[in-house]
């Protein structure tokens, strides 16, 4: 009988691919192994078992595998599951999810191996130039890779060449598979087997009293192995003992230590569990009943918890009673930035049963996040992570905390999968049958919707911990300022008096500006003309601290010009205002203080986050200047001021979200402010002081702002009322992107009639040399969403039959935010 397994490939085509096995081989293949498979005419792909069955495919024959890569699956049964849901509501292919969801450490690579032909006599006269350097190269080494003959000839595209060098028989090619994961060893000595006795030792002693330095690292051996249980690394000994590694080498040689290698870990929490999780207040107690209440009944639930009301110690009351249970714990953040704090936080109450896992970390540490929670390990009970920590192999997941569940990074953009990762969590916590809890201060409008019909469970904390008065709110009109000339750059006098105040007091300011950068654009006083990004229909924006003016699309960047590009006037301005600039300004008003920036250019590097944060949280900056980094739940003990340099710029952004987003961002940055006993100030500067948004974040109205958008979103169709997808249309030529757009559109408009809005080109039309034009299809609820996708997937299919319309590239976006 034959035997046959579907599998996965990490490539973004809709369907599974059919490969042969032997009898033994489909014995031994679970779901969830990896397999090395050939794919096209000479790619080898790593692929995920799917299926294992006796039917051949109709189509093609079936190639055979190319090895077996894993002993036992590396995804489970739940995680395949998982990655079904998500490719079926998100509409993309199973393909992109794997891609997605495994460490690119785990997909293993192909490479082409050019190996020299000895059996072919060589005539050296009859080679060109360029294969003369390759055979020569050859002959030093038994093989090369691709690149490698790229750099010998000095050529990008080498197939030519060593086509040229195939026909004549000089080389053959071979694919070989590596893998990129290398364990981290770590070498570790021990005392050698003739020294274990005590007769032995002392004897040993005496020998080396004529070698001091070997005497001294013997003795430290003693000495460390003695306050130590742990094995002793070859680092340590060194450092302790004060001694060389040539004196550590030498008694190795002499057998008196022997070396060992022992596989570690490249992240590890070393810290002791010194913390009793604290006693809560009547109010977090309440909410932790509701809570449980909702849990028992099986239900999402919603915490609405107030800035700084302590919900994290209800999580870690819910954290320490699932352990107890010997369950796992995923803790979802939408930021890096706030796993830093969260960590000291968590592992003072247990320790070293938390991992971390984010895109900051490299291949090789993801690798071991994901091997430790596969194995079950204590040392991932608890996982805090990005929204890709949701891929993670767990099999006894107990409860999912959501935290700061409003935010839009817990959406995913590019590439595929386009997931919301807290609705993903919901999906996940079902699988599993765990419970899920949502937190935050500021409720995304859909979450309180569901909770105010009751799909959800609902628990509040409506004060702050300790009775700490919420912060004080004013609204600086700064359009009446300008006019009363009130003001210095881009500080209202009001701001600078209270600055002024909280420095003198020795507390500290968080400033929020969000624009990174030193001005959005630079324009030429004479013609008006603004340098433009070549690749990409925006102004350059202009960062001081490189002097270069760059694309925070595409990253293009060039040298600040000198005169301008189009009349040549030396006559150029900035207009607007970033980070950088409000960073500068700071400096020149506030000499004595302590400056420091938190936007995306100065948090590049793996540790960045760590140390902007711990710096101010030690008290080495007096005022830090952030963009919406600074908004999410950090907690600052000594922060008495918050700044927003201008409200404007995020209510007057082309989005249905906007009002609600404003709200969430201006509360989020306020409850920064004041988090101790000392009441908080909040000074907005903004040019419509009266606007009902802002007027709402002074009075920390949620109820009110949800109504009026719930109002609003009735009346024009949108989420939660409706269901939306937005479909976008990539390609480089302008008429042909215009023609599939009205193509596509006229098919869809005749399926579904009003509901579809469009082809419009969005905001910023081309992006890399790609123009964009944009579809939006709003489905009713009562509408069934799984048939609008079908037909929205056949009109695609007719679509791509079309020769012309084959290269446009149609990208689909399910509950766009």
């Amino acid at each position: 009988m034959e035997y046959f397994v579907n599998v996965i490939l990490p490539i973004p085509l809709e369907r599974q691919f059919t490969y042969s096995v032997t009898p033994d081989e489909a014995d031994f293949l679970t779901p969830g192994m990896r397999v090395a498979v050939p794919f096209g005419k000479s790619k080898i792909y790593t692929a995920l078992v799917l299926t294992i069955h006796n039917v051949p495919p109709n189509a093609y024959e079936a190639k055979e595998i190319d090895q077996i890569l894993d002993e036992v699956p590396l995804v489970n049964h739940l995680q395949l599951r998982h990655w079904e849901w998500i490719a079926n509501y998100y509409m993309c292919s199973l393909g992109e999810v794997m891609r997605s969801a495994l460490p690119s450490a785990f997909l293993l690579e192909s490479e082409t191996l050019i190996i020299r032909n000895d059996s072919t006599h060589v005539e050296e006269s009859q080679l060109k130039d360029d294969e003369f350097l390759v055979f020569e190269a050859l002959q030093h080494q038994s093989t090369l890779k691709v690149h490698e003959v790229s750099a010998i000839v000095e050529r990008k595209n080498v197939l030519p060449v060593l086509n040229r060098l195939l026909d004549k028989n000089i080389i053959y090619l071979k694919e070989e598979i590596y893998e990129q994961y290398k364990p981290k060893l770590v070498k570790y000595v021990k005392l050698g087997k003739d020294y274990l006795s005590d007769d032995a030792l002392e004897a040993l002693l005496e020998t080396l009293s004529r070698a001091p330095k070997q005497s001294q690292v013997v003795l430290s051996f003693f000495q460390l192995q003695g306050n130590s249980k742990k094995p002793i690394s070859i680092t340590d000994l060194e450092k302790y003992s004060n001694a060389s590694k040539a004196v550590i080498g030498s008694l190795v040689d002499k057998g008196i230590l022997e070396e060992d290698h022992i596989r570690m870990d490249r992240v590890r929490f070393e810290g002791e569990e010194n913390s009793e999780v604290k006693s809560l207040n009547v109010y977090q107690l309440q909410a932790l009943a509701n809570i449980k209440r909702s849990f028992e009944e099986d239900k999402v639930t919603l915490l609405k918890g107030v800035t700084s009301s302590g919900k994290t110690e209800v999580y870690v009351q819910l954290i320490s009673e699932y352990l107890g249970k010997g369950k796992q714990i995923l803790y979802l953040l939408p930021e890096i930035a706030l796993t830093t704090q969260l960590i000291s936080r968590l592992q003072d109450y247990f320790g070293e049963r938390i991992s971390v896992f984010h895109s900051k970390y490299n291949i090789q540490e993801r690798v071991e996040v994901w091997n430790n929670v596969l194995k079950g390990a204590e040392k991932a009970q608890i996982v805090i992570g990005a929204r890709s920590s949701l891929f993670l192999p767990f099999d006894n997941l107990g409860l999912i905390i959501v935290d700061e569940e409003h935010e839009g990074s817990f959406k995913q953009f590019d590439p595929a999968p386009r997931y919301h990762a807290r609705d993903a969590a919901i999906v996940l916590a079902n699988l599993h049958k765990a419970n899920i809890l949502l937190g935050s201060a500021t409720p995304s409008i859909e979450s309180y919707y569901n909770a105010k019909l009751g799909k959800y469970g609902y628990a509040e904390i409506n004060r702050r911990f300790g009775n700490v008065l919420m912060p004080d709110m004013e609204l600086v009109d700064f359009k009446e300022a300008l006019r009363k000339k009130r003001v210095k750059g881009h500080f209202s006098e009001r701001l600078l008096e209270e600055i002024e105040k909280s420095l003198g007091n020795g507390e500290q300011i968080i400033l929020f500006q969000n624009r990174r950068g030193f001005a959005p654009v630079l324009e030429c006083l004479t013609c008006g003309h603004t340098p433009q990004c070549s690749n990409c229909d925006v102004t350059l924006t202009y960062h001081q601290y490189k002097n270069q003016l760059r694309c925070h699309y595409c990253s293009y960047h060039t040298a600040l010009p000198e005169s301008c590009a189009a009349c040549g006037s030396p006559e150029l301005d900035t207009k607007g205002f970033g980070t950088e600039q409000v960073e500068e300004e700071v400096k020149k008003l506030f000499p004595e203080a302590k400056v420091g920036r938190m936007d995306l250019d100065t948090t590049r590097g793996k540790h960045a986050y760590e140390k902007i944060i711990t710096s101010f949280e030690q008290q080495e900056l007096d005022i830090l200047v952030g963009t919406q980094m600074l908004t999410k739940g950090l907690d600052f003990r000594n922060v008495s001021l918050v700044g927003v340099m201008n409200a404007d710029s995020l209510l007057n952004f082309p989005d249905y979200r906007a009002h609600e987003r404003t709200f969430q961002m201006l509360t989020q940055v306020s409850g920064r402010a004041g988090r101790t006993q000392k009441r908080g100030k909040v000074i907005i500067q903004t040019y419509n002081p009266y606007h009902q948004i802002l007027k709402q974040v002074t009075t920390g109205d949620y109820e009110t702002m949800f109504t009026e958008q719930i109002y609003e979103r009735e009346q024009y169709k949108y989420p939660p009322l409706n269901r939306i997808i937005k479909i976008t249309f990539k390609h480089k030529n302008y008429n042909t992107l215009n023609e599939a757009a009205e193509w596509f559109s006229g098919a869809l408009k005749t399926h579904f009639g009003g509901t579809v809005l469009g082809p419009e080109f969005p905001s910023i039309s081309r992006i890399r040399n790609q123009y964009l034009k944009n579809i939006l299809i709003k489905i009713d609820k009562s509408e069934s969403l799984g048939k609008t996708k079908k037909n929205i997937k056949r009109i695609e299919k007719t679509f791509k039959s079309v020769s012309l319309f084959r290269s446009v590239r149609v990208i689909y976006n399910v509950d766009h935010i």
